[in-house]
C-alpha cells in the first residue's frame, strides 16, 4: 500500500442515530455537559440541548449553540411561534437533579424541559435519566420513590454506587471529572436500536 493510498482511506463514519435531546439542569455537573454532546455527536446523533432554568446558570449557552448548530432552549415558545428544534428521536437527562426527578415523577411540566419529558414518555421516546445529587439528598424517601416509578415507566436510570457513588454533601464538585459521560451515551445506543426509527 502506498502512502497515497494510506492518506486517501476513510475515516469510519458512525451510523446516523436521530435527533437527541440533551436536557440539563441547575447543578455543576452541567458546566461539562459538552462533554456529552461530543460523545454523542461521534456515535451519529444530531444533538439539540434544553435546559432548566437553574441549569441556564451553569452552562455556556452561546459555545453549546455553536457546538449543536442549534439554539439552546429554556423556556416555552410563544403560541404559535414555529418550533426552532427539530422532533426529538431519544432524550437523556444529565444532570438530572432531585428536584427535576420528582417533578417528573408526578407529571409537573412548569419547565420547558419537564414538559418535553413528560410529552416524549407519553410518546414512547427512549429516554435515559443520569441523576446527580449528594448522599444526603440521595437518600430522601421521595427521591428514591421517584427513581422507582420512571423505572417501571421504562426510563432507562443510570443512578448509584454502580455509576458513581453519591458524593458527601459540599464535595460534589471533586468528584466532577469522574462522571461516566460514556455510559449515558451507551445506554442510549442500547434503548435506540430496541425502537423502530421513523423514515
Amino acid at each position: 500500500m502506498t502512502a497515497e493510498t494510506m492518506i486517501l482511506a476513510p475515516e469510519p463514519v458512525a451510523a446516523r442515530r436521530g435527533v437527541l435531546y440533551v436536557i440539563t439542569c441547575g447543578s455543576p455537573l452541567a458546566r461539562d455537559v459538552g462533554q456529552l454532546v461530543d460523545l454523542a455527536q461521534r456515535d451519529g446523533w444530531e444533538v439539540c440541548v434544553v435546559t432548566t432554568p437553574d441549569g441556564a446558570k451553569f452552562i455556556d449557552i452561546p459555545a453549546l449553540a455553536r457546538q449543536t448548530g442549534h439554539p439552546v432552549r429554556t423556556t416555552y415558545k410563544m403560541p404559535g411561534d414555529p418550533d426552532v428544534l427539530p422532533p426529538a428521536d431519544a432524550m437523556i437527562v444529565v444532570p438530572a437533579t432531585v428536584n427535576t426527578v420528582n417533578k417528573w415523577a408526578v407529571g409537573i411540566t412548569d419547565t420547558l424541559a419537564l414538559g418535553l419529558l413528560v410529552e416524549a414518555q407519553g410518546r414512547g421516546v427512549p429516554i435515559v435519566a443520569m441523576p446527580f445529587t449528594n448522599s444526603a439528598m440521595a437518600s430522601h424517601p421521595a427521591f428514591r420513590s421517584s427513581l422507582e416509578r420512571l423505572r417501571e415507566w421504562q426510563v432507562t436510570v443510570l443512578f448509584g454506587d454502580h455509576v458513581l457513588p453519591p458524593p458527601a454533601p459540599g464535595t460534589g464538585d471533586q468528584h466532577l471529572h469522574r462522571f461516566p459521560w460514556q455510559m449515558g451515551v451507551e445506554a442510549l445506543r442500547v434503548r435506540s436500536s430496541a425502537v423502530p426509527q421513523a423514515g
